[in-house]
C-alpha cells in the first residue's frame, strides 16, 4: 500500500509536471502506486529516496520512457503522448549517471549532435556550443578533444552541455553527479547553480544523496514505500519531516 500522504505535501502554484494517482508495476510488483504530486515550474526539484524506491522510474514516466499503468502524467501542461513521443522529448534535456558521451565523437560533436539532427545552421550550433562551454567553466579548446582526453569531471560538464543544447523547456537529471569524486563534485555544484541562475528552466534531479538535494534543490520530493512520502519547499521539509523515514534521510545528509 502507498503511504498516507495526507497533509504531507504542498502543491506548487505553477506546476511543470503533475502526476495524478499514478501507478507503475513490473510484473505483479507495484514500484509506484497512488502517486499524486506536482513539481514547481522554474525550480530545481530533487526527487530523493533510497536505492530501489522508484526515483528513476518516476523520472522515466515523466519523459515517456515508461508508461504509467494507472493514473495520468502531465508534463508542461499536456499529458505525456502515447505516440510521437520523440517530438515530445525534444523539449526535454536529459542527463544520467556517468556522462555517457560517444567515445568516437569530439566534445563539439557530442554536444551539438541533436542540434545537427534538428537542422540548426553551423553558426548557430557553434554559438550555442561555446556559450554552454563557457557557462560550465570549460575552455573553448576542449571542443576538439575526445572524451578519453578529458577528465571525468569535465565529461560530466560536457554531458550537461549536451542536455542543455536545444534550450529545453525542462531538464531531467538522473544521479548526474554520483559517479564524480567528492573534490570534483564540490567544484561542479556552484557551476550547476550558476547555469540554473543563467537559464532557470524547470529541473528534476533524482538523487540518493540528501546533502546534494539540500545544496541544489528549491523543492524536495521524498519517495519511498511505493509512493511519495512528502513533498514541499526545501525549508518546509527540513523543518517538519513527515515521518521517521524522512527524518532518517535528512539526518544522513546533514
Amino acid at each position: 500500500m502507498p503511504p498516507d500522504t495526507h497533509g504531507a505535501s504542498q502543491e506548487p502554484a505553477e506546476p511543470c509536471v503533475a502526476l495524478k494517482q499514478v501507478g507503475k508495476r513490473f510484473g505483479s510488483n507495484w514500484v509506484l502506486r497512488g502517486v499524486d504530486v506536482s513539481f514547481p515550474a522554474g525550480a530545481v526539484t530533487a526527487i530523493v529516496g533510497e536505492s530501489g524506491s522508484g526515483k528513476t522510474t518516476l523520472l522515466q514516466l515523466v519523459n515517456g520512457m515508461r508508461r504509467a499503468d494507472e493514473g495520468r502524467v502531465e508534463v508542461l501542461g499536456e499529458p505525456v503522448p502515447e505516440r510521437y513521443v520523440e517530438a515530445f522529448r525534444r523539449r526535454i534535456g536529459y542527463a544520467v549517471q556517468g556522462a555517457r558521451l560517444f567515445p568516437h565523437m569530439t566534445v563539439a560533436r557530442n554536444v551539438t549532435l541533436l542540434a545537427r539532427l534538428e537542422g540548426w545552421p553551423e553558426e548557430r550550433r557553434q554559438r550555442r556550443l561555446h556559450e554552454l562551454l563557457s557557462a560550465m567553466g570549460l575552455e573553448a579548446d576542449i571542443a576538439d578533444r575526445y572524451p578519453h582526453q578529458i577528465s571525468g569531471g569535465q565529461q560530466h560538464r560536457v554531458g550537461l552541455c549536451r542536455a542543455m543544447m536545444l534550450h529545453p523547456d525542462m531538464l531531467l537529471l538522473d544521479e548526474p553527479f554520483s559517479a564524480i569524486d567528492p573534490i570534483n563534485r564540490a567544484d561542479i555544484y556552484p557551476v550547476f547553480e550558476a547555469l540554473h541562475e543563467r537559464e532557470p528552466i524547470s529541473t528534476l534531479l533524482v538523487t540518493h544523496d540528501m546533502a546534494e538535494a539540500r545544496r541544489l534543490a528549491d523543492y524536495l520530493v521524498i519517495v519511498g514505500d511505493g509512493g511519495v512520502i512528502q513533498a514541499g519547499a526545501r525549508e518546509a521539509v527540513l523543518e517538519a519531516p513527515a515521518n521517521a523515514t524522512v527524518t532518517r534521510l535528512l539526518e544522513a545528509g546533514a
